[in-house]
C-alpha cells in the first residue's frame, strides 16, 4: 500500500477517536447535569414559579432537591426544604448567587412536600411522590 492507504488509515483513525470522544460526552453529560444541581438520581418533578424553580430528585429511598434562580450570578435571598411525612423539613436557607441546597431526605415509602423560594417568590408542592 501506497500513499492512499496511508491517508485512508488516518482517516478511520480520526473518524474512530471522533466517535470515541462523542460516545464519552454523551455518558459525561447527564452525570454532569446532576453535578450541577448537587442532586443525584433521577430527575422526577420540577416546579416552577415566578421568580425560579425547584428540582426534585429521587435515588432509591431519599429524595433531593435545589433551588435554582431563573436568572442566576445575583446573590439574593433563596430557600429550599425537603419534608417527609412524619418528620422535620431539611432546609437551606440564604443569600446565594446560583442556588440553594441540596438538601436530601430519607422519604422511606412516604410522601414528601417540597418548598422553594427567590427573592420572595415561591412554590410548594403539597404531599407528592406517594
Amino acid at each position: 500500500m501506497g500513499q492512499a492507504g496511508a491517508r485512508t488509515r488516518r482517516r478511520l483513525a480520526l473518524g474512530t477517536a471522533v466517535l470515541t470522544a462523542a460516545g464519552l460526552l454523551a455518558v459525561a453529560a447527564p452525570q454532569q447535569a446532576q453535578a450541577a444541581s448537587g442532586c443525584t438520581g433521577r430527575k422526577v418533578r420540577t416546579l416552577t414559579f415566578a421568580t425560579g424553580s425547584v428540582v426534585v430528585h429521587e435515588r432509591g429511598a431519599h429524595v433531593c432537591a435545589v433551588t435554582v434562580p431563573k436568572k442566576p450570578g445575583t446573590k439574593r435571598q433563596m430557600s429550599v426544604s425537603v419534608q417527609a411525612r412524619g418528620g422535620r423539613p431539611v432546609v437551606d436557607s440564604g443569600r446565594f448567587a446560583h442556588r440553594a441546597g441540596p438538601v436530601t431526605v430519607y422519604a422511606g415509602k412516604r410522601c414528601v412536600w417540597v418548598r422553594g423560594a427567590v427573592s420572595g417568590r415561591s412554590v410548594s408542592s403539597g404531599w407528592i411522590l406517594c
